[in-house]
Parts: C-alpha cells; structure tokens; sequence
C-alpha cells in the first residue's frame, strides 16, 4: 500500500491491488463503476442525492464509481432500482476484449519510412488500432552521419525517450539536445526531426498517437 495517490487520467479510475488478486477480476468493477456514473449523469444526479435515493454513503457510492469496491448483490440491485435499469445493464462492456500487443526482445518488425534513405533504422514495437485511437510504437537506431536529415509532420502527438547516444531535435523553431533519459512530448503537426547527431549510435523511441479519423503516414 502507498500513501501517495495513483496517477490516473480524467476518465480513468486507480487503486491498490492485494499481490495475489487477479488483475482480470478487476473489469467487473471498472464495467459497474463507469455505468454507474454515466446513467447518474444522464439522470442530473449528485453523487451525494444518488447516494440518499439508494441508502448508502456518498464515500461508497464514489467508490463504486472509481473502481474502488466490489459491489454485493443487495447493493446492486438497490443501484439498478434507484436508477430505474434493469441489474444486467450495470455490467454492460465488461465482456468485451480490450487488445494488447507484446513484442519481445529484439522481435520487432523492421518497417521503412523516410529517413530510411538517411540511414535510419525503424523497428516497430507495436500498432494499436483502438476503439479511439491509433498508437504506433517504435525504436530507431540512427549509426551514420549525413549532409541532410529527414523532417517529419503528422496529425497527432508524440513522444520521444532517448535511450543511447546524443542528438540535436529540432521542432519548430526549438533544437533540444537530447542526451540518455531525456524526453521529448510534442504537436506532430510542427516539422520536426534530427538536427544534429552528436555521438552515435543514437537510439530512440517514437511513441505517436493519431488522431481517431487518421491514419499515420511519415
């Protein structure tokens, strides 16, 4: 257990897992806790007045909705009751497959993109193609000098983790140098790529997620 509070973004949900609880076993309860708070709002209710209709607290109604708890039965079927919606509809979207993509060492796909010309080498470390967005995962090795570097622009935002050499990076009308653990988040759409390699080999990874209605080109 920790004191300090588990990053999460606006719509997602955080919170402690005993060593040997199932991971999996935790769908059940984000399903429940996002239907929850969904059909809440579409009544214009408060947590606090969707707490009273039902009989139980404000705290264990937002734990409920943050994933926190698990739901008995008897609490269940007063949710549904106060939300006038039949039991089955709490669980809606907790059956569907949410996909994952593993690449083992040294496994992924070498793929070729512009500066393949200048050298570059790209491995692709995996390609989501969600439900709302596309991620695309690479690592690029950059071993040889050249009078000219490829620049990049797409929809979309990446990020870059240095892991091994030195570089120059330019975005925009920013050169950042970029050592070994530096990192760099940036708007595709600004022209962008290697200014300067400092020591080489330079190694890298891109991480670029696409806006939801298109598909990456570089």
């Amino acid at each position: 257990m920790t004191d300090s509070p588990l990053l999460r973004n606006d719509a997602g949900t955080a919170r402690e897992r005993a060593a040997d609880e199932p991971v999996g076993g935790l769908d059940l309860e984000v399903a429940i806790g996002r239907n929850v708070r969904e059909l809440r709002n579409q009544y214009g209710l408060t947590v606090a007045e969707l707490a009273t209709r039902i009989g139980i607290s404000k705290a264990m109604l937002s734990k409920i909705e943050n994933a926190q708890t698990s739901c008995s039965l008897g609490t269940l079927a007063a949710l549904a009751g106060g939300l006038d919606v039949p039991v089955t509809s709490l669980f809606r979207g907790a059956d569907k497959e949410r996909p994952s993509s593993f690449v083992p060492a040294g496994g992924g796909t070498a793929i070729v993109r512009d500066g393949s010309q200048a050298g570059h080498e790209y491995q692709l470390l995996g390609s989501l193609r969600g439900e709302h967005r596309r991620l695309e995962c690479l690592q690029v090795t950059l071993t040889v000098k050249s009078e000219t570097y490829p620049l990049f622009q797409h929809p979309g935002t990446e990020f870059i983790y240095m892991l091994e050499g030195q570089m120059d990076y330019a975005h925009g009308r920013s050169v950042h140098r970029l050592t070994p653990g530096d990192s760099l988040q940036m708007d595709g759409e600004g022209a962008h790529g290697p200014a300067d390699l400092i020591e080489l080999p330079i190694r890298f990874l891109s991480v670029i997620a696409f806006p939801d209605t298109v598909a990456p080109h570089r």
